[in-house]
């Protein structure tokens, strides 16, 4: 319980994501869309750190929609934000919403479910996202209270009725919708969705943009990851923290290159006996000036990676 907390407030405290693109955007009570052309739609949450303002509202929310109806891809942090981005899709279409997607468990990504029970969608995750929801309830509960007081009235789990193990497509219409499962890897409930007829990846936190990545399953699995998803026929990334980007080649590269800085730097501390907290002072240093909030992320992510890595 203690590793799950610990694993939480760092995700909690690091997610986020930066300045809109130049795409057109809507506001919808103060809740502002990026229009990205083709029936793809982000909200972007804003960059909080969790000791000075979470508020349920720090990453990507995304919806696609097709002439049959409404996929959504994460739904944010609480019900409140959940019923946000439904007010916004209804403003924007009148379809159904067919599926509500979670591209991976932890809390700033799934809690806004609750927000469209209503409309009978089938909830769609990773084969191992309902036990990991079971597994942290008590402690993502505690956290909601704690940090989004009267804002998390609502903000209940709703677990996945369509697991994907391996791959699987969705037919929203003039278009599919294509979601590949990961190994462990940010986690170990990682899933990404293509759009076929916009050629847009949406990663998940498998890919942060400027803002340091952050991961609390294998670092040798998110860096594999990263492989598997430079080999996508896709034109455009949206990733789970930061500005949508059609130079994600650039981007997939840049986080890479910080993991296995990283890991290098860790795994030649352990061999020098050099202490976990004298690492997190110096681990991966040369990336200091190209990531945001780096001192605090890179603490962590040594915090869960050290320990690992002493067992190769």
């Amino acid at each position: 319980m203690m590793r799950i907390l610990m694993i939480t407030l760092s995700i909690l405290a690091l997610m986020g994501c930066t300045h809109l693109q130049t795409a057109a955007q809507t506001t919808q009570n103060n809740f502002a869309i990026e229009d990205l052309g083709g029936g793809i739609y982000t909200h972007h949450g804003a960059h909080l750190d969790i000791d000075t303002g979470y508020q349920g509202d720090i990453c990507n929310i995304s919806f696609v929609v097709g002439s049959k109806g409404v996929a959504v891809i994460d739904t944010g942090g609480s019900f409140k934000v959940g019923n946000q981005l439904r007010d916004a899709i209804k403003k924007i279409t009148n379809l159904p919403i067919l599926y509500v997607i979670n591209t991976h468990v932890h809390p700033d990504h799934i809690f806004g479910n609750a927000a469209f029970v209503q409309d009978k969608p089938q909830f769609v995750g990773h084969e191992k996202l309902a036990v990991a929801m079971q597994l942290r309830q008590e402690t993502y509960d505690k956290l909601n209270i704690k940090y989004l007081g009267d804002d998390a009235q609502g903000s209940v789990m709703v677990k996945p009725t369509i697991s994907v193990n391996d791959t699987l497509e969705l037919d929203l219409g003039d278009r599919t919708l294509k979601i590949n499962a990961y190994p462990p890897a940010h986690t170990n409930t990682d899933i990404s969705v293509i759009d076929s007829k916009t050629s847009t990846l949406f990663t998940g936190d498998l890919l942060f943009i400027e803002r340091t990545p952050v991961l609390e399953g294998d670092i040798k699995g998110l860096i594999a990851a990263i492989d598997t998803l430079k080999t996508y026929p896709v034109k455009q990334v949206i990733p789970g923290h930061g500005p949508a980007a059609k130079d994600w080649l650039q981007a997939l590269n840049n986080e890479q290159r910080y993991l296995n800085v990283l890991l290098t730097d860790i795994r030649t501390n352990i061999k020098k006996g050099i202490s976990m907290e004298n690492t997190m002072d110096t681990a991966a240093a040369s990336e200091k000036d190209k990531w945001l909030l780096f001192d605090i992320a890179n603490r962590r992510n040594v915090n869960v990676i050290y320990p690992a890595l002493e067992w190769e």
